[in-house]
């Protein structure tokens, strides 16, 4: 291996002394020790996070897991993976705390997952798919911290269920459909009838209202006529007047209908006696 060589930038190199861990190098042109010092290697990463077997590389990292069955709080069997993205914060935990660190990152993401839908119906699963990344985020923080690594954000990619699931799924959603469809319809008619009971209350109290004016406005002008009659004749007269008149307007409403039979007096002489002696 060479004495002298550059470190990329955002890579670092962890030196061996003797097969113990000696320091860490970051980017630029560096040395070491020949025969004493040495690379570690990170054959076993597999190219994840390293370059050339001993170039561990600072930047974010995505890890694709592979698809993984799960079994929602409501039993049902799914197929889900996710992508999680993580970068190296401390090179020598990274290296020496952890057995093939991108292998357990999977794993460990994998789980979380998994644990997570366990606690979910397939609905919610569906629904707060946002809120399910954030929340396995937040449980692998605590094993990042100890591992040197900071898990940015895990993406779930696919959630597969089976078709006799994706039909089941379908029924409930039109008869949900259906069930909202005839809550609307029935909250319709009942604020139609509402609103009809309304109208017809208004209106009553409209008729009443003007029915209650007519009668005052018409007690006001017999109160005047018969004002005006006491100042040209006497009190009894007046009266008799206003006796005469409501018989007459009683007698042109009974007549109105040809079909009924109407049966006059013999003698009017007495109804329309206005010098006050009629009896």
């Amino acid at each position: 291996m060479a004495v002298i060589y550059t470190v990329p930038q955002n890579h670092v190199v962890l030196i061996k002394r003797f097969g113990k861990h000696s320091r860490v190098q970051g980017e630029g042109l560096r040395f070491k020790i020949p025969f004493i010092e040495s690379f570690k290697t990170l054959y076993e990463w597999d190219g994840t996070a390293n370059k050339r077997g001993y170039f561990v590389e600072l930047s974010e990292q995505q890890t694709d897991t592979p698809p993984r069955q799960c079994q929602t709080l409501d039993n049902v069997t799914i197929d889900a993976n996710a992508s999680i993205y993580w970068r190296i914060t401390d090179p020598v935990k990274a290296v020496y705390d952890i057995d093939i660190l991108p292998k357990s990152v999977a794993d460990i993401g994998l789980n979380a997952l998994r644990a997570n839908i366990g606690k979910l119906k397939l609905d919610q699963l569906l629904s707060e798919r946002q809120s399910l990344n954030t929340k396995i985020a937040a449980q692998l923080a605590e094993s990042g911290a100890k591992w040197g690594i900071t898990f940015t954000r895990v993406e779930i990619q696919e959630i597969n269920y089976s078709s006799e699931t994706a039909e089941a799924m379908m029924q409930e959603m039109t008869a949900e459909r259906k069930k909202r469809a005839l809550m609307a319809e029935a909250e319709g008619e009942a604020q139609a009838e509402v609103t009809r009971a309304n109208a017809e209350a208004n209106a009553t109290i409209i008729r009443a209202q003007a029915k209650a004016d007519a009668i005052r406005i018409l007690a006001e002008a017999e109160s005047t006529y018969l004002g005006k009659l006491k100042e040209t004749t006497n009190e009894d007269a007046a009266s008799q007047v206003l006796i005469s008149q409501k018989y007459i307007d009683g007698m042109q409403a009974i007549s109105k209908n040809p079909a009924d039979k109407v049966y006059l007096p013999n003698n009017f002489n007495g109804l329309f006696d206005v010098s006050g002696n009629g009896k």
